[in-house]
């Protein structure tokens, strides 16, 4: 322990003892403040912030224990020896009682002074480290309850791990990024994982979903402002370029920013530059641009959703999310996943998935991809009973046969002109799907007896 880093305040009416004390802690390195008074000791308290305080319990114009008491008051973390006369011994106990690190009566000897204050201060150095040690756990606490919290992405099929591969490849780098995809397919959760695989991990990933906010508004998200900017600034707001200074802007949904916004971000992502509004200084932008979009890529270029020079900023690297319906390898890991995350939240025992069950979410198209599975999981982990999760426990879409779904899903398709046979067939479909695979109901329904529901179906092949 370097003694030179270490402040010595000695308060002492006494100048013999205090020229002594100060001699001999100055000849082993220390720095070393005296003072003859509580008020002059609380002064260089303030100002010079030292590790150690040795104190003596009779002062001319305070009470020891009272000074002690101001001292850790006012700095906690310094560590105080108290000088003691035998006659005040009791003191000298009570001041422990109030904080101090130990006593020691006059007259004392040099080496068992010296061992007392190397003792206080390494005291002080562990209880530093260990207030260190208990903020970085607590920092460590909420990095991993963030990440508990955010969905895993699973990368089981083929699809996936080529994703995979091209996240551990381009990740390190801090090139930009578009992932496309349909809606649910997980594209903030592979940004996610982007960000938390960069040199950037440490620091924030800000999020800007562009479609959840009114065109007015996502220029000062973006790009903050300053009071009085305009009707409704009450005050300085950073945004979130400012925000991200460091780390990773997601921009969700980039399709739907204005256009002439977009130019706007081009010109921070060439120059690395930007000015919030109603300000004249000129801010530096440092983050990694990760965008995304549910739209088809060629299709928000013809309609000039997306302009082209941003597209092609932004297109460094593009990664195509696919759905849920072209990776079924990766529904029984899901399935997993979110069956463990809504029993944790639930406080309930995890249930297990019955083999039927299991096959209907297998069998299911997930027009919502992952997200509408991790609301089916949801859903049957709430009514799950006795630890089991049956088909009667899945969202009623689920449970439909699987010529229904797309029925029940999207309607039936309406191009040209149809046969009366198409125009029959789908009318069961309908009536089937509305009636929740009930043949009797949807019988009733069409208005037709149930054999002759049973003969239709199997003239149009239809098996539920």
């Amino acid at each position: 322990m370097k003694t030179e880093n270490h402040g010595v305040l000695i308060i002492d009416d006494e100048r013999p003892v205090l020229m002594t004390l100060e001699a001999l802690l100055k000849r082993h390195g220390y720095h070393v403040d005296t003072a003859v008074t509580a008020s002059q000791g609380l002064k260089l308290l303030k100002s010079n912030s030292p590790s150690l305080v040795l104190l003596d319990l009779q002062l001319p114009d305070a009470h020891g224990l009272e000074m002690l008491d101001r001292i850790k008051a006012e700095l906690p973390e310094a560590q105080v020896i108290i000088l003691t006369a035998h006659d005040s011994l009791h003191n000298a106990i009570e001041s422990i009682k109030r904080g101090a690190f130990h006593f020691i009566s006059k007259p004392y000897a040099a080496e068992e002074l010296l061992s007392l204050v190397e003792k206080a201060l390494e005291k002080r150095f562990l209880l530093r480290e260990a207030e260190n040690l208990r903020k970085k756990t607590e920092q460590l606490e909420k990095r991993l309850e963030i990440a508990e919290a955010r969905p895993t992405p699973v990368f089981q099929s083929k699809p996936m791990q080529e994703i995979e591969e091209l996240i551990e490849a381009m990740a390190p780098s801090d090139a930009n990024v578009l992932i496309v995809g349909e809606s649910g397919v997980g594209k903030e959760v592979i940004a996610n994982t982007i960000h938390a695989r960069s040199r950037r991990a440490g620091q924030p990933m800000v999020k800007l979903n562009c479609a959840a906010f009114p065109q007015t508004m996502i220029e000062g998200e973006l790009f903050g402002y300053v009071k009085g900017a305009f009707t409704g600034a009450a005050h300085d707001f950073p945004g979130m370029i400012a925000a991200a200074g460091g780390g990773t802007l997601f921009l969700d949904e980039i399709s739907d920013m204005p256009a002439d916004l977009q130019t706007r971000f081009l010109r921070v992502l060439q120059e690395r530059e930007y000015r919030p509004l109603g300000s004249t200084e000129t801010m530096k932008a440092d983050f990694r641009a990760i965008a995304s979009t549910n739209r088809p890529v060629p299709e928000a270029l013809a309609e000039n959703r997306l302009r082209s020079d941003l597209y092609y900023r932004l297109n460094t690297f593009q990664i195509e999310v696919p759905p849920l319906r072209k990776r079924k390898e990766d529904i029984p890991p899901l399935i997993a996943q979110f069956v463990k995350e809504f029993a944790q939240r639930l406080t309930k025992p995890e249930p297990d998935v019955s083999p039927d069950a299991f096959q209907k979410l297998l069998d299911y198209s997930w027009p919502g991809n992952v997200r509408e599975l991790q609301n089916a999981i949801e859903y049957a982990v709430v009514l799950a009973r006795q630890g089991v999760i049956s088909v009667k426990e899945l969202p009623a879409e689920i449970q439909l046969p699987a010529a229904l779904q797309q029925t029940e899903i999207g309607g039936l398709p309406r191009k040209g002109v149809q046969t009366l046979d198409d125009l029959e067939r789908n009318a069961i479909l309908q009536a089937l799907a509305e009636c929740r695979g009930n043949k009797k109901k949807a019988a009733e329904l069409l208005g037709i007896q149930r054999p002759t529901l049973y003969n239709k179906l199997k003239r149009y092949a239809i098996e539920l």
